[in-house]
């Protein structure tokens, strides 16, 4: 009698198909699609949500730097602006040397608007301030100028931009 001789076990044909069809490559319904399913929404829900966050971190930048683009551009029409309002008063000096508006008045320039004021001339010093306002970018220079009485010459003492 030999009892150490390997011996086949009987197999039932649902075992049996099982195992013939995972030798040859096939999936079988069951636990085995359900995870790999599983897996396969959660890595493209993972990865979705990578390139969502990604577009939306990209269209804050591009956003960013358009309105900084835009701010820089108002920045420097507003200095013109209000350059044109110092010169409007300067000319207006040159004209009438005893021109003064301390209430202010305005310099339209291209659409945009320069609100100027003028002191009157205090110990031959006369202070000339215009402010102007482009797409909530504010520009101010202010300009002391001596001027003589007798020539009516005008010398620019100091200006300032802020």
């Amino acid at each position: 009698k030999r009892e150490n001789v390997w011996r086949p076990k009987e197999i039932s044909k649902k075992t049996f198909s099982m195992i013939y069809l995972k030798k040859k490559g096939i999936m079988i319904t069951g636990m085995i699609c359900q995870r790999s399913g599983q897996v396969f929404l959660s890595m493209t829900l993972l990865i979705g949500g990578i390139v969502v966050t990604a577009g939306i971190l990209f269209s804050f930048f591009v956003a960013s730097f358009i309105d900084s683009g835009y701010g820089l551009q108002a920045s420097y029409v507003a200095e013109v602006v209000a350059t044109s309002g110092v010169e409007d008063a300067l000319l207006q000096l040159a004209r009438n040397g005893a021109f003064s508006s301390p209430s202010g008045y305005t310099v339209n320039t291209g659409g945009k608007t320069a609100t100027v004021t003028v002191s009157a001339p205090s110990s031959g010093l006369i202070t000339i301030i215009s402010t102007a306002t482009v797409s909530l970018r504010t520009r101010k220079i202010t300009a002391v100028v001596s001027e003589n009485p007798a020539t009516n010459q005008i010398i620019i003492v100091s200006w300032q931009q802020t």
